[in-house]
């Protein structure tokens, strides 16, 4: 045997060794690759998906709408502010301010005799501060409101405020005179110029009598419930 041949066969011999023994490969055998090794998934951590996202937290899950409407706020009542233009009286203001409405909206008969009341009673040192006079139907009914808050009942409230219907100062008949020096003078000295105190309980309260310059002013009722005025 040639040496040749001896190499070959001692190469083919030990070829078959391998394989049978090892695994191995021979030489030149099929060139496919051999397939990676299949990685098994690990368990997705806690609080985690499958997909490797997180779950909504509570608070970003999306409720189911309900059926129900939800019920409104209740309506609040609105109030309107009133002032001067309805009848509100700055401190300070007298018989002659004609820029107040309160004032300026008097029944012209009323006015120019409680001006020349307040007149005669500068003489004497005493203005005529009027605290109310002339008022919109909707600031007297505010204070109607008032009234019944602050003396609980409207039974009681009627013997201090009228209702719009029937009140005197809606109608700009009457005017509250301040302060008590001048209602002193005008329980004096008003019946001449026809002004009267028409309420026992409301010494501020003055109306005119045109009659009580000759005969006196009328006698007075003890509060505004006893007025057949006010029962309208």
């Amino acid at each position: 045997m040639t040496r040749r041949l001896r190499l070959t066969v001692a190469t083919a011999v030990i070829g078959t060794a391998c394989t049978t023994a090892l695994g191995c490969q021979a030489p030149n055998s099929a060139s496919a690759r051999p397939e990676p090794p299949t990685i098994a998934a690990s368990p997705a951590p806690p609080g985690t998906s499958e997909s490797g996202s997180r779950p909504a937290s509570p608070g970003h899950l999306s409720r189911p709408a309900s059926s129900v409407p939800l019920a409104k706020p209740p309506r609040r009542e609105r109030r309107t502010a009133l002032g001067e233009a309805d009848g509100a009286v700055p401190a300070g203001v007298t018989v002659f301010d004609d820029t107040v409405p309160g004032v300026a909206n008097l029944d012209p008969a009323l006015l120019r005799a409680l001006r020349r009341a307040a007149a005669d009673a500068a003489d004497d040192g005493i203005r005529f501060y009027v605290n109310s006079g002339w008022r919109s139907p909707a600031y007297q009914n505010r204070l109607l409101r008032e009234a019944v808050a602050k003396y609980g009942s409207e039974e009681e409230a009627a013997r201090w405020v009228s209702t719009p219907a029937t009140s005197q100062h809606v109608s700009g008949d009457a005017a509250d005179i301040g302060r008590g020096d001048a209602t002193a003078w005008l329980s004096e000295h008003g019946a001449a110029y026809g002004l009267c105190q028409v309420y026992r309980n409301e010494p501020w309260h003055y109306e005119l009598r045109p009659g009580a310059i000759d005969g006196g002013c009328p006698r007075m009722y003890a509060d505004p419930t006893q007025d057949p005025r006010t029962r309208g």
